[in-house]
């Protein structure tokens, strides 16, 4: 008992040496690292064009937010989500978990610090049909979404910018919506010749299907390059480019697929109830019959599990030999140049009676049971849940795409051998 009562004092002073050695330090970490009590309370808001989200619960001590995608009735898919989040302490991580709709939950979803400049998040961790994701923030607000948001604005600047670096594009309003809203379109329009060749492409017939917009630009962007593969194709063919068409849902953070009375894609019938199908249908038709039309490109977003990009033709017993002929070379065009990351491998569907009731309304088939033989419609199908599924990755493919469709267009599609003649079946 000596023994041990007599070492007490001498620990007890090294223990208070240790202390006030180390309180410096532990004071210095108290002030860089709050306790969970004493940190900013976060909020999440919606209130923004293309913002969507219902928050569930918001945990401030855990740093933990779970949403939903907001519910717009009649609108389509509960799909798309957007938000922003302020009172963040820069360094800290991040928690946000959304579901439970599976068209929702990508492996990897986006976030910026300035709501320009988009990444993808670290892998998100399945938590029953929703999915967890963390990410390390390093500013005090950060916006988080389904995919890189492309907005209406961001449209209206796209058709300006490409306004201002060629004197060949032509702005226009392709209509104004059911909401009042105007569809910004442009038009490239060469100067210097009459073209004999017109292309259309277009983009978001499905408002959540943002990644179909990025690629749009893509190729506009490499339309108005100094690339002369560019130059060559804009200055011999009309090309016509929309890059939203469902302009409202957009524009309030709607899913728009399935929407009543149904959605654009499947509008494309004698009574169209969209404005923007509607005209571009009048369009379509006005081309057609001077005889320029050579292409449709209808630009979307697939389901979850598609890695690779894909097209969606017509039904082949609906073309003439000269169609399918042209069909196969502009295939054959894309996968020389869509090499990737997110490449064109040759995969293609068709969509007819066995894949929608209503499939004569969908715009390729519309446009291919209503044009003359030669011209080829599809749908380009541009995977949305890989790694690749980036800004950078949709602007690629919207390179190769232009890159695509000027190697299809030097050979002319209007011509036919004496044996390729109107099937039966052919709708003018």
């Amino acid at each position: 008992m000596r023994y041990i009562s007599s070492h007490r004092p001498t620990a007890f002073a090294a223990t208070t040496t240790i202390i006030a050695l180390l309180m410096p330090s532990l004071l210095a970490h108290a002030q860089t690292e709050p306790s969970a009590a004493s940190r900013s309370q976060l909020k999440v808001e919606t209130n923004f064009p293309n913002g969507s989200g219902r928050v569930i619960e918001i945990n401030h001590a855990s740093r933990y937010i779970r949403i939903e995608p907001t519910t717009h009735e009649l609108r389509g898919w509960a799909c798309w989500w957007y938000i922003r989040v302020s009172g963040i302490v820069p360094g800290e991580m991040i928690t946000i978990e959304v579901g439970p709709e599976p068209w929702a939950t990508p492996s990897q979803a986006m976030f910026s610090t300035d709501d320009r400049t988009w990444q993808q998040t670290a892998p998100g961790e399945p938590v029953g049909r929703s999915i967890k994701y963390q990410q390390t923030i390093d500013a005090p607000v950060a916006w988080f979404a389904w995919g890189p948001p492309f907005t209406v604005a961001a449209a209206t600047r796209l058709v300006n910018q490409a306004k201002q670096a060629c004197n060949d594009v032509q702005e226009f309003t392709l209509c104004e919506t059911r909401g009042g809203r105007a569809v910004p379109a442009m038009r490239f329009q060469p100067r210097e010749a009459t073209p004999t060749s017109a292309i259309w492409v277009q983009a978001r017939q499905h408002a959540w299907e943002a990644g179909s917009s990025w690629v749009c630009k893509g190729f506009v962007e490499w339309l108005v390059s100094d690339d002369p593969r560019a130059a060559r194709l804009r200055g011999s063919t009309m090309v016509t480019v929309v890059p939203i068409m469902d302009i409202d849902n957009v524009a309030i953070g709607a899913g728009g697929k399935n929407q009543v009375p149904h959605d654009h894609n499947r509008d494309w019938s004698e009574q169209p109830h969209w404005r923007s199908v509607a005209e571009a249908m009048r369009e379509l038709r006005r081309l057609d019959d001077t005889g320029q039309l050579d292409l449709f490109v209808d630009l979307h977003n697939p389901g979850a599990n598609t890695t690779r990009p894909f097209y969606y033709v017509p039904p082949r017993e609906l073309m003439t030999t000269l169609r399918q002929r042209n069909l196969d070379r502009f295939l054959a065009a894309s996968r020389i140049e869509m090499t990737g990351p997110l490449q064109f491998t040759g995969e293609i569907r068709e969509s007819g009676p066995e894949y929608d009731e209503g499939w004569k309304q969908i715009s390729k088939n519309w446009v291919t049971l209503n044009s003359r033989d030669h011209v080829v419609a599809t749908t380009l199908e541009i995977s949305w849940n890989t790694p690749d599924s980036t800004i950078d990755g949709y602007q690629t493919v919207g390179r190769q795409l232009g890159l695509a469709i000027e190697r299809y267009l030097q050979l002319d599609p209007h011509k036919a051998t004496s044996q390729e003649t109107k099937p039966g079946q052919q709708i003018r």
